[in-house]
Protein backbone atom coordinates (compact mmCIF):
# COMPACT_ATOMS: atom_id res chain seq x y z
CA UNK A 1 0.00 0.00 0.00
CA UNK A 2 2.99 2.25 0.69
CA UNK A 3 4.70 2.22 -2.45
CA UNK A 4 1.32 2.53 -4.38
CA UNK A 5 0.19 5.63 -1.81
CA UNK A 6 3.20 7.65 -2.53
CA UNK A 7 3.47 6.88 -6.48
CA UNK A 8 -0.28 8.09 -7.13
CA UNK A 9 0.79 11.02 -4.66
CA UNK A 10 3.48 12.12 -6.39
CA UNK A 11 1.96 12.05 -9.46
CA UNK A 12 -1.35 14.01 -7.92
CA UNK A 13 1.29 16.43 -6.49
CA UNK A 14 -0.45 20.49 -6.73
CA UNK A 15 -3.53 19.98 -6.90
CA UNK A 16 -5.05 22.38 -4.13
CA UNK A 17 -7.88 19.45 -3.15
CA UNK A 18 -5.60 16.72 -2.58
CA UNK A 19 -3.26 16.37 0.31
CA UNK A 20 0.60 17.33 -0.07
CA UNK A 21 3.22 14.77 -0.48
CA UNK A 22 6.08 16.49 1.32
CA UNK A 23 8.65 13.45 1.67
CA UNK A 24 9.27 10.09 2.42
CA UNK A 25 10.98 8.73 6.12
CA UNK A 26 12.10 5.86 7.47
CA UNK A 27 11.43 5.03 11.35
CA UNK A 28 13.60 2.91 12.85
CA UNK A 29 11.59 3.02 16.02
CA UNK A 30 8.31 1.31 15.33
CA UNK A 31 7.61 -2.15 17.06
CA UNK A 32 7.67 -4.57 13.82
CA UNK A 33 10.97 -3.11 12.77
CA UNK A 34 11.83 -0.10 10.70
CA UNK A 35 8.97 1.16 8.34
CA UNK A 36 8.44 3.75 5.50
CA UNK A 37 5.96 6.81 6.53
CA UNK A 38 5.00 9.62 4.25
CA UNK A 39 5.17 12.92 5.36
CA UNK A 40 2.17 15.00 4.36
CA UNK A 41 0.82 18.31 5.18
CA UNK A 42 -1.16 19.00 8.49
CA UNK A 43 -5.11 18.96 7.99
CA UNK A 44 -7.35 19.83 10.26
CA UNK A 45 -11.22 18.47 10.91
CA UNK A 46 -12.81 15.98 9.15
CA UNK A 47 -16.38 15.87 7.72
CA UNK A 48 -16.63 12.33 9.77
CA UNK A 49 -15.86 14.57 13.07
CA UNK A 50 -18.38 17.72 11.41
CA UNK A 51 -20.81 15.19 11.33
CA UNK A 52 -20.67 14.42 14.42
CA UNK A 53 -20.94 17.50 15.73
CA UNK A 54 -24.02 18.31 13.26
CA UNK A 55 -25.85 15.82 15.77
CA UNK A 56 -28.58 14.66 13.26
CA UNK A 57 -29.52 18.36 12.47
CA UNK A 58 -27.85 17.48 9.06
CA UNK A 59 -24.69 20.07 7.82
CA UNK A 60 -25.56 23.48 6.39
CA UNK A 61 -25.64 24.27 2.84
CA UNK A 62 -23.17 26.55 2.70
CA UNK A 63 -21.03 23.51 4.31
CA UNK A 64 -22.58 21.03 1.84
CA UNK A 65 -21.87 22.99 -1.88
CA UNK A 66 -17.99 23.87 0.02
CA UNK A 67 -17.62 19.88 0.83
CA UNK A 68 -19.17 19.11 -2.68
CA UNK A 69 -16.84 21.80 -5.07
CA UNK A 70 -13.61 20.61 -3.49
CA UNK A 71 -14.08 17.19 -3.76
CA UNK A 72 -15.54 17.23 -7.22
CA UNK A 73 -12.84 19.22 -8.05
CA UNK A 74 -10.09 16.91 -6.80
CA UNK A 75 -11.71 13.96 -8.62
CA UNK A 76 -12.27 15.98 -12.00
CA UNK A 77 -8.40 15.95 -11.28
CA UNK A 78 -7.59 12.73 -10.58
CA UNK A 79 -9.41 10.88 -12.79
CA UNK A 80 -8.39 12.99 -15.54
CA UNK A 81 -4.83 11.64 -14.82
CA UNK A 82 -6.31 7.76 -14.85
CA UNK A 83 -6.50 7.23 -11.14
CA UNK A 84 -9.46 5.81 -8.72
CA UNK A 85 -9.66 6.81 -5.26
CA UNK A 86 -11.35 4.05 -4.49
CA UNK A 87 -12.10 4.59 -0.80
CA UNK A 88 -13.78 7.87 -0.58
CA UNK A 89 -16.03 8.55 2.92
CA UNK A 90 -16.04 11.45 5.57
CA UNK A 91 -12.99 10.46 6.89
CA UNK A 92 -10.92 10.98 4.17
CA UNK A 93 -12.49 14.52 3.45
CA UNK A 94 -10.32 16.89 5.98
CA UNK A 95 -10.36 20.69 5.54
CA UNK A 96 -7.37 22.61 5.31
CA UNK A 97 -7.05 25.80 8.09
CA UNK A 98 -4.32 27.57 5.84
CA UNK A 99 -6.25 27.14 2.36
CA UNK A 100 -9.59 27.29 3.65
CA UNK A 101 -10.71 24.32 1.39
CA UNK A 102 -11.49 20.92 2.10
CA UNK A 103 -8.88 17.68 0.63
CA UNK A 104 -8.62 14.33 0.04
CA UNK A 105 -6.11 12.25 1.99
CA UNK A 106 -5.46 8.26 2.15
CA UNK A 107 -4.59 7.22 -1.32
CA UNK A 108 -3.71 3.59 0.10
CA UNK A 109 -6.41 1.77 -2.34
CA UNK A 110 -5.89 4.12 -5.15
CA UNK A 111 -5.56 2.71 -8.38
CA UNK A 112 -4.47 3.61 -12.40
CA UNK A 113 -8.13 3.30 -14.43
CA UNK A 114 -7.74 -0.38 -15.90
CA UNK A 115 -4.88 -2.03 -13.78
CA UNK A 116 -6.91 -2.68 -10.36
CA UNK A 117 -5.06 -4.94 -8.18
CA UNK A 118 -6.95 -5.08 -5.63
CA UNK A 119 -10.46 -6.53 -5.28
CA UNK A 120 -11.23 -5.56 -1.86
CA UNK A 121 -12.24 -1.67 -2.59
CA UNK A 122 -14.15 0.98 -0.74
CA UNK A 123 -15.40 1.47 2.68
CA UNK A 124 -18.91 -0.40 3.79
CA UNK A 125 -21.76 1.85 3.66
CA UNK A 126 -20.11 3.88 0.56
CA UNK A 127 -19.15 1.21 -1.62
CA UNK A 128 -20.34 1.28 -5.17
CA UNK A 129 -22.74 -1.40 -6.11
CA UNK A 130 -19.97 -2.46 -9.16
CA UNK A 131 -17.19 -3.17 -6.35
CA UNK A 132 -19.92 -4.43 -4.22
CA UNK A 133 -20.70 -7.34 -6.92
CA UNK A 134 -16.64 -7.38 -7.64
CA UNK A 135 -16.29 -7.92 -3.77
CA UNK A 136 -19.03 -11.15 -3.44
CA UNK A 137 -17.33 -12.77 -6.58
CA UNK A 138 -13.70 -12.29 -5.38
CA UNK A 139 -14.82 -14.01 -2.12
CA UNK A 140 -16.28 -17.09 -3.96
CA UNK A 141 -13.42 -17.12 -6.37
CA UNK A 142 -14.84 -16.01 -9.37
CA UNK A 143 -13.43 -13.04 -11.89
CA UNK A 144 -16.24 -9.47 -12.56
CA UNK A 145 -17.01 -9.21 -15.95
CA UNK A 146 -16.55 -5.72 -14.80
CA UNK A 147 -14.09 -3.61 -14.11
CA UNK A 148 -14.43 -0.89 -11.44
CA UNK A 149 -13.98 2.44 -12.93
CA UNK A 150 -13.71 6.00 -11.62
CA UNK A 151 -17.47 5.90 -10.89
CA UNK A 152 -17.11 4.19 -7.91
CA UNK A 153 -16.02 7.58 -6.68
CA UNK A 154 -19.23 9.86 -7.54
CA UNK A 155 -20.91 7.17 -6.04
CA UNK A 156 -19.21 7.24 -2.76
CA UNK A 157 -19.57 11.19 -2.67
CA UNK A 158 -23.21 10.91 -3.50
CA UNK A 159 -23.39 8.69 -0.21
CA UNK A 160 -21.13 11.70 1.56
CA UNK A 161 -23.34 14.51 1.07
CA UNK A 162 -26.76 12.31 1.58
CA UNK A 163 -25.43 12.01 5.05
CA UNK A 164 -24.24 15.36 4.86
CA UNK A 165 -27.23 16.76 4.29
CA UNK A 166 -29.55 14.69 6.22
CA UNK A 167 -27.04 14.21 9.54
CA UNK A 168 -27.76 10.60 9.78
CA UNK A 169 -25.18 7.60 9.16
CA UNK A 170 -26.73 5.88 6.07
CA UNK A 171 -25.13 2.35 5.79
CA UNK A 172 -28.01 0.24 6.80
CA UNK A 173 -30.14 2.48 4.40
CA UNK A 174 -27.95 1.64 1.68
CA UNK A 175 -27.77 -2.01 2.26
CA UNK A 176 -31.33 -2.26 2.53
CA UNK A 177 -33.94 -3.70 -0.15
CA UNK A 178 -35.54 -1.02 -0.50
CA UNK A 179 -32.83 0.91 -1.29
CA UNK A 180 -31.81 -2.09 -3.80
CA UNK A 181 -35.30 -1.50 -5.44
CA UNK A 182 -35.93 2.23 -5.30
CA UNK A 183 -32.81 4.23 -4.43
CA UNK A 184 -34.34 7.48 -5.47
CA UNK A 185 -37.80 7.17 -3.07
CA UNK A 186 -35.51 7.26 -0.34
CA UNK A 187 -33.95 10.10 -1.39
CA UNK A 188 -36.71 12.07 -2.06
CA UNK A 189 -38.34 10.94 1.09
CA UNK A 190 -34.86 12.47 3.21
CA UNK A 191 -35.30 15.44 1.06
CA UNK A 192 -38.78 15.95 1.83
CA UNK A 193 -38.43 15.36 5.55
CA UNK A 194 -35.42 17.81 5.51
CA UNK A 195 -36.91 20.11 3.36
CA UNK A 196 -38.64 22.12 6.13
CA UNK A 197 -35.59 23.54 7.35
CA UNK A 198 -33.75 23.86 4.26
CA UNK A 199 -35.43 26.49 1.37
CA UNK A 200 -37.06 24.19 -1.21
CA UNK A 201 -35.49 25.54 -4.64
CA UNK A 202 -31.82 24.93 -3.15
CA UNK A 203 -32.80 21.71 -1.93
CA UNK A 204 -34.46 20.35 -4.86
CA UNK A 205 -30.69 20.98 -7.02
CA UNK A 206 -28.68 19.31 -4.59
CA UNK A 207 -31.27 16.56 -4.60
CA UNK A 208 -31.03 15.57 -8.01
CA UNK A 209 -27.12 16.29 -7.88
CA UNK A 210 -26.85 13.34 -5.44
CA UNK A 211 -29.52 11.18 -7.51
CA UNK A 212 -27.29 11.93 -10.58
CA UNK A 213 -23.95 10.38 -8.69
CA UNK A 214 -26.18 7.12 -7.18
CA UNK A 215 -27.39 5.65 -10.32
CA UNK A 216 -26.93 2.02 -9.40
CA UNK A 217 -25.83 1.75 -13.31
CA UNK A 218 -22.31 3.01 -13.31
CA UNK A 219 -22.76 4.08 -17.07
CA UNK A 220 -25.24 6.23 -16.26
CA UNK A 221 -23.81 8.07 -13.18
CA UNK A 222 -22.66 11.50 -13.82
CA UNK A 223 -18.53 12.33 -13.96
CA UNK A 224 -16.56 14.76 -11.91
CA UNK A 225 -16.94 17.16 -14.58
CA UNK A 226 -20.48 16.84 -15.77
CA UNK A 227 -21.67 17.19 -11.69
CA UNK A 228 -19.59 20.45 -11.03
CA UNK A 229 -21.87 22.26 -13.97
CA UNK A 230 -24.78 21.14 -11.50
CA UNK A 231 -27.19 24.62 -10.81
CA UNK A 232 -26.37 23.58 -7.17
CA UNK A 233 -23.20 25.22 -7.47
CA UNK A 234 -24.57 28.69 -8.85
CA UNK A 235 -26.57 29.73 -5.69
CA UNK A 236 -24.49 32.19 -2.31
CA UNK A 237 -24.77 30.30 0.45
CA UNK A 238 -23.68 32.23 3.40
CA UNK A 239 -21.83 30.02 6.70
CA UNK A 240 -23.78 29.84 9.72
CA UNK A 241 -22.15 30.76 12.94
CA UNK A 242 -21.47 26.69 13.62
CA UNK A 243 -19.46 26.72 10.87
CA UNK A 244 -17.43 29.55 11.63
CA UNK A 245 -16.75 28.08 15.28
CA UNK A 246 -16.13 24.18 13.37
CA UNK A 247 -13.62 25.28 10.18
CA UNK A 248 -10.44 26.95 11.38
CA UNK A 249 -9.22 30.05 9.44
CA UNK A 250 -6.13 32.54 9.90
CA UNK A 251 -9.13 35.15 10.52
CA UNK A 252 -10.88 35.30 13.63
CA UNK A 253 -14.34 37.54 14.69
CA UNK A 254 -14.92 38.85 17.89
CA UNK A 255 -18.52 39.36 18.06
CA UNK A 256 -20.37 41.48 21.71
CA UNK A 257 -17.09 43.37 22.29
CA UNK A 258 -18.12 46.78 21.36
CA UNK A 259 -21.08 48.96 22.26
CA UNK A 260 -22.50 51.84 19.66
CA UNK A 261 -21.86 54.41 22.16
CA UNK A 262 -18.07 53.27 22.08
CA UNK A 263 -17.99 53.57 17.90
CA UNK A 264 -19.14 56.96 17.84
CA UNK A 265 -16.07 58.20 20.28
CA UNK A 266 -12.92 58.38 18.04
CA UNK A 267 -10.85 57.99 21.44
CA UNK A 268 -12.55 55.17 22.94
CA UNK A 269 -12.34 53.37 19.53
CA UNK A 270 -8.70 53.96 19.48
CA UNK A 271 -8.21 52.93 22.63
CA UNK A 272 -10.36 49.69 22.28
CA UNK A 273 -8.70 49.18 19.13
CA UNK A 274 -4.91 49.39 20.98
CA UNK A 275 -6.22 47.04 23.76
CA UNK A 276 -7.79 44.52 21.55
CA UNK A 277 -4.50 44.67 19.26
CA UNK A 278 -2.44 43.87 22.28
CA UNK A 279 -4.56 41.00 23.84
CA UNK A 280 -4.74 39.34 20.17
CA UNK A 281 -0.94 39.42 20.04
CA UNK A 282 -0.41 37.51 22.65
CA UNK A 283 -1.18 34.53 20.07
CA UNK A 284 1.24 35.77 17.43
CA UNK A 285 1.84 38.59 15.14
CA UNK A 286 -1.83 40.25 13.91
CA UNK A 287 -1.72 40.77 10.09
CA UNK A 288 -4.53 43.03 10.02
CA UNK A 289 -7.03 44.33 12.31
CA UNK A 290 -10.22 46.12 11.39
CA UNK A 291 -13.47 47.28 13.03
CA UNK A 292 -16.35 48.43 10.53
CA UNK A 293 -18.05 51.30 11.77
CA UNK A 294 -21.42 50.67 9.81
CA UNK A 295 -23.31 47.64 8.42
CA UNK A 296 -22.82 44.70 7.57
CA UNK A 297 -19.82 43.59 10.23
CA UNK A 298 -20.76 47.20 12.49
CA UNK A 299 -19.06 46.68 15.61
CA UNK A 300 -17.42 42.95 14.81
CA UNK A 301 -13.94 43.00 15.43
CA UNK A 302 -11.96 40.81 12.00
CA UNK A 303 -8.64 39.88 13.55
CA UNK A 304 -6.35 38.59 10.69
CA UNK A 305 -2.97 36.68 12.26
CA UNK A 306 0.15 35.14 9.86
CA UNK A 307 -1.58 31.55 10.25
CA UNK A 308 -4.65 29.34 11.33
CA UNK A 309 -2.37 28.15 14.45
CA UNK A 310 -2.14 31.15 15.87
CA UNK A 311 -5.65 31.54 15.59
CA UNK A 312 -7.07 28.79 16.94
CA UNK A 313 -5.24 29.36 20.26
CA UNK A 314 -6.63 32.66 20.22
CA UNK A 315 -10.09 31.05 19.34
CA UNK A 316 -9.64 29.04 22.24
CA UNK A 317 -8.18 31.23 24.60
CA UNK A 318 -10.67 34.78 23.70
CA UNK A 319 -14.07 32.57 23.95
CA UNK A 320 -15.65 33.46 26.78
CA UNK A 321 -13.47 36.50 28.30
CA UNK A 322 -14.85 39.25 29.41
CA UNK A 323 -14.17 42.14 27.88
CA UNK A 324 -15.72 45.61 28.92
CA UNK A 325 -18.18 43.59 31.28
CA UNK A 326 -18.72 41.83 27.95
CA UNK A 327 -18.46 38.12 27.01
CA UNK A 328 -16.87 38.09 23.70
CA UNK A 329 -17.72 35.16 21.43
CA UNK A 330 -15.04 34.15 19.05
CA UNK A 331 -15.30 32.55 16.00
CA UNK A 332 -13.11 32.37 12.75
CA UNK A 333 -13.91 33.86 9.49
CA UNK A 334 -13.09 33.11 5.54
CA UNK A 335 -9.80 34.68 4.59
CA UNK A 336 -11.02 34.97 1.19
CA UNK A 337 -14.23 37.15 2.57
CA UNK A 338 -11.75 39.65 4.50
CA UNK A 339 -9.56 40.16 2.18
CA UNK A 340 -12.27 40.99 -0.44
CA UNK A 341 -13.82 43.09 2.10
CA UNK A 342 -16.99 40.72 1.92
CA UNK A 343 -19.00 40.41 5.56
CA UNK A 344 -22.00 38.17 6.04
CA UNK A 345 -24.46 39.04 7.69
CA UNK A 346 -24.93 36.31 10.12
CA UNK A 347 -24.99 37.71 13.36
CA UNK A 348 -25.90 35.33 16.68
Amino acid sequence: GFRKERAALEQLRGHRNIVTLYGVFTNHYSANGPSRCLLLELLDISVSELLLHSSNQGCSMWMIQHCARDVLEALAFLHHKGYVHADLKPRNILWSAEEECFKLIDFGLSFKEGNQDVKYIQTDGYRAPEAELQNCLAQAGLQSEMECTSAVDLWSLGIVLLEMFSGMKLKHTVQSQEWKTNSSAIIDRIFASEGVVNSAIPAYHLRDLIKSMLHCDQGKRASAEKALCSPFFSIPFAPHIEDLVMLPTPVLRLLNVLSDASLQCEEEYEDILEDIREECQKYGPVVSLLIPKENPGKGQVFVEYANAGDSKAAQKMLTGKIFDGKFVVATFYPLSAYKRGYLYQNLL
